[in-house]
């Protein structure tokens, strides 16, 4: 599995994110530590995502349950 790059980000639930473009693997480390990768994640939705006010809403309302996941760590 590709190890991907984590970028710290402000919120409340989530404590970092990356992005693999050859994949399209999102990358969410929660604050709890739980590291998902979510696949087939088109690049402009991560854009989107990275640059939303609000990260966890944003999770909730555009990558939780729409996208195949694993839990990496």
């Amino acid at each position: 599995m590709t190890t991907i790059q984590l970028y710290p980000v402000h919120s409340t639930s989530i404590k970092a994110i990356g992005y693999d473009v050859r994949s399209k693997t999102l990358a969410v480390e929660f604050q709890s530590g739980k590291l998902y990768y979510y696949f087939e994640v088109p690049p402009d939705l991560y854009e989107d995502f990275r640059q939303t006010p609000s990260l966890g809403i944003f999770f909730q309302d555009h990558i939780r349950d729409q996208f195949a996941y694993d839990l990496v760590g």
